[in-house]
């Protein structure tokens, strides 16, 4: 039998962290937006919160690991000790950190405190692994940039040391969160935490005049900067400026178990409740056939086909596919693909159905999906009201509330569609984060 890794998923709110819990999630991270590389969409400001977040995953025997991983300027060094010192006392089971000062500073303060490597040190070998466990580190959370290989190697190399390995979610464009674009763009820096994603924003490619170094081309952000061109340079290994896919390791699950990582971990603090239930659903899974010696469920990569996303790609696990592996690299089935369509809030037994706060369009006759941690279950729809409680055919999208002849069991449950084979979602339409149509609520969370 093969030991079953902790599953790490991502919360920004209290509803993430509940969801994530009810899903199958076996710990949570989450950061404070001052020390933290999340400084939009994230509730865990407010100490209150946060001690909620953290006595909600304890009691559910769940660990809870508190990002702090900024890599911090002067100023933030001087109240640093003075904000974390009631932090600490509410027994986060480990810090994630990046920047050595600032874990000098806790060793000093708190010598009994668990510390995680942020993957914003770029650890990529086993000998920086024993550096950091030298200096007091339990864990390193290994980088991106590293194939199964490569985190083989390090696995033996240090037994005694913690790894945990990123399965899911956005990648950088540069080495995990040292991306400049947005600093250029927009003077918000990545390692300040409040980075615009400007990677993902939508860009056109127009062609340049010819010089001796080969074609030009220039790119046009659409929407504010139209008319500012930014010339795209290119070497032998191509240009860096343009989005990357978003990584899917389910694949790989089996084989990371076997190496023996300890932690398998989703991204997307930013995401939403829906995000984090579809992920940590499919990846609990996942883990679960493979302790017990059974194969991948294609399936579970078709459910994760739904959620907003660039195109999935193994990132650096593997150099080259082998022929095994084609349908998980395009996807096992396109016409399986679901799209987030809405929450069900509320049981009303005089109106016999259910009220649904409505995120994306659908339609009487199309058939849906109810997510739920006790197992998912697909209808096709019948009838629906209004909140006036006139018919209607179709519920038009965000903003909307319509009732549903569901149960009391559907309550809580995330709604989706299943969508035709050409079918494109708002997001593809609309052309990305920058132009609305992102069901899933965010892109990168460096921690």
């Amino acid at each position: 039998m093969l030991h079953t890794p902790e599953l790490l998923a991502p919360a920004g709110s209290l509803a993430m962290l509940d969801t994530a819990l009810a899903f199958g999630a076996t710990a949570i991270y989450a950061g404070q937006p001052r020390y933290s590389l999340r400084v939009r969409n994230n509730d865990f400001g407010d100490l209150a919160v946060l001690k909620t977040g953290i006595d909600r995953v304890h009691a559910a025997g769940a660990q809870f690991y508190l990002v702090s991983n900024i890599f911090p300027h002067g100023a933030k060094i001087k109240t640093y000790v003075r904000d974390m010192a009631p932090v600490i006392a509410l027994k986060p089971d480990a810090l994630i950190m990046s920047d050595p000062g600032l874990m000098m500073m806790v060793r000093e303060e708190w010598p009994d405190q668990p510390i995680h490597l942020s993957v914003q040190a770029n650890t990529v070998n086993a000998a920086a692994v024993k550096f950091w466990a030298r200096n007091g580190v339990s864990r390193v959370i290994l980088s991106r940039e590293l194939s199964l290989d490569e985190i083989a190697d390090i696995r033996q190399a240090c037994p005694d040391t913690e790894l945990e390995v990123f399965v899911h979610g956005a990648l950088c464009i540069a080495y995990s969160g040292r991306c400049l674009l947005s600093g250029y763009f927009n003077h918000r820096d990545p390692n300040q935490g409040s980075c615009t994603n400007s990677c993902r924003w939508d860009y056109r490619v127009r062609e340049g005049k010819a010089d001796a170094s080969g074609d030009v081309y220039l790119i046009e952000e659409k929407g504010k900067r139209e008319g500012e061109f930014n010339i795209i340079e290119e070497d032998e290994h191509g240009t860096y400026i343009l989005n990357s896919k978003d990584l899917r390791g389910i694949e790989h699950v089996q084989k990371l178990i076997e190496i023996g990582v300890d932690s398998l971990k989703i991204e997307g603090r930013t995401k939403s409740p829906y995000y984090v239930a579809r992920t940590a659903q499919a990846y609990r899974a996942a883990i679960d056939l493979a302790v017990a010696g059974q194969p991948l469920d294609p399936a579970l990569i078709d459910s994760l086909d739904g959620l907003a996303n660039r195109g999935y790609t193994t990132g650096f696990f593997e150099r080259h596919h082998e022929a095994s592996t084609q349908n998980y690299v395009r996807g096992n089935s396109e016409s399986a693909r679901s799209l987030y369509v809405g929450d069900v809030l509320r049981f009303d037994a005089e109106r016999g159905g259910v009220e649904v706060d409505v995120k994306n369009r659908f339609a009487v006759g199309e058939r849906l999906e109810l997510v739920q941690p006790g197992g998912n279950r697909s209808i096709t729809l019948s009838h629906m009201l209004k909140a006036d409680g006139s018919e209607t055919a179709i519920a038009p999208g965000n903003g909307h509330r319509v009732w549903l002849p569901l149960g009391p069991e559907a309550v809580g449950a995330f709604l989706t569609r299943f969508m035709a084979q050409d079918e494109k979602t708002p997001r593809e339409s609309a052309g990305g984060c920058g132009s609305g149509g992102c069901e899933s609520g965010g892109c990168e969370s460096n921690a």
